[in-house]
């Protein structure tokens, strides 16, 4: 029965990630992009963060560094930047291109030297800057800039780029602190056309989708394929006590798994306080004890006949459904935290839907067989009246 349910986690894992190969997705590469005026550029790289892209030529006797970075505002009204970090691998310390809309309505674009977090003061920048443009179209602000850099011959650059939801009398306000926006810089190759993330980032991502693979997986699927067996195997005679077994080893499996999500939540947390998602972390925290409550009545379940299983049922099944209601909900904050591509969205959807679908479908199915049974049972038992005319039929022994 064990492998049953793992066999289902395996099956639920491998219909998402093709469900998500399938599905439409809203972004591009950064390949099939062309520009206005047709500007050339010898490479172009599809940024791991922010559905954001960097098309870029570098004139390497010049020391000149033209680009085109491309990328969609936080909100209509935001704001995108491209920068170079000569000292460090984060924001603190970057040159920053800031493109928006001015009070005037036109695109702009302003250089920072960002020396601090807070609130960002126009200045000049560690390299000379040629040109620079912005426009906005199709939901994308694209920043086009040509700059010389200071340091001839050098080949590789730290770069870190952003997007922020408003501008306030010229100035750019901050930016969220999720994963994606921590996570949006790297080394830039400029001769290679190669981009890569920065140490430590990739391993923090890997280890976040590991955290939210497991969950989707045990709260978000397989916690709600034992309810649904739980509601409705159950109704068939010949599924007993099938059933049962199925449902004990669907939800231990799935509190299993969700445990080791719910520890890599916990490690992720302490390691980055200064940003915590508290909504997402409580109903966490809610399920691990709700589930561990669940799993354990288990041990205090009272016999069919006993006179307290009524109560035990509406615990029990009650229990249950807060559970399902939560884990769904939580999946969903960990998509708004994660921000992983929309597909990956979508095909949890599509899961979840079929899901549902299966569980209308057999709640018809088994009012039906319900329905019927009752009338059978009310059919063939003797009643206190007559039979038939033939006779007054007598009562039952109790």
């Amino acid at each position: 029965m064990a492998s049953f349910c793992l066999h289902l986690a395996a099956a639920a894992l491998f219909l998402v990630t093709t469900l998500s190969l399938i599905s439409p997705s809203n972004s591009a590469t950064c390949t099939s992009q062309t520009f206005t005026n047709n500007r050339p550029y010898s490479f172009c790289n599809d940024l791991p963060s922010l559905n954001s892209y960097l098309h870029w030529t570098y004139d390497q006797a010049k020391s000149t560094l033209s680009i085109a970075f491309i990328a969609p505002p936080a909100r209509p009204n935001g704001w995108v930047s491209w920068a170079i970090n000569p000292t460090s691998t984060g924001m603190v310390g970057s040159q920053a291109l800031v493109a928006f809309r001015d009070a005037k309505g036109a695109m702009t674009v302003k250089t920072y030297n960002i020396t601090a977090y807070g609130p960002l003061t126009e200045s000049k920048v560690w390299y000379n800057v040629q040109e620079s443009s912005a426009e906005f179209s199709g939901g994308v602000i694209r920043l086009f800039a040509t700059v010389v850099l200071p340091q001839q011959g050098k080949t590789t650059v730290n770069h870190v780029w952003q997007v922020g939801p408003s501008v306030t009398a010229g100035i750019p306000a901050k930016h969220d602190f999720q994963p994606a926006n921590l996570n949006a810089k790297g080394s830039l190759d400029l001769l290679r056309g190669q981009s890569t993330a920065a140490v430590g980032g990739n391993s923090r991502t890997k280890r976040r989708n590991v955290h939210g693979i497991l969950n989707v997986v045990s709260w978000g699927i397989m916690f709600p394929v034992g309810i649904i067996i739980a509601r409705y195997v159950r109704t068939f005679p010949s599924a007993d006590p099938v059933w049962f077994y199925l449902h004990v080893s669907c939800q231990v499996s799935a509190y299993s798994i969700g445990v080791a999500g719910w520890g890599t939540g916990l490690k992720l947390g302490s390691e980055s306080k200064a940003v915590t998602y508290s909504g997402h972390r409580n109903i966490g925290i809610s399920l691990f004890a709700l589930a561990t409550v669940q799993i354990f009545a288990l041990l205090l379940r009272p016999n069919k006949d006993h006179k307290y299983r009524f109560y035990w049922n509406i615990y029990h099944h009650g229990l249950g459904y807060v559970i399902l209601v939560l884990g769904i909900i939580n999946v969903f904050k960990g998509f708004n935290i994660l921000q992983p591509e929309h597909k990956w969205r979508h095909a949890y959807i599509i899961v979840i839907a079929v899901l549902g679908g299966i569980a209308v479908f057999l709640e018809a199915i088994t009012w039906v067989i319900v329905l019927r049974r009752k009338k059978s049972d009310k059919s063939t038992k003797p009643y206190d009246g007559y039979n038939n005319g033939h006779g007054r039929q007598e009562h039952l022994a109790p």
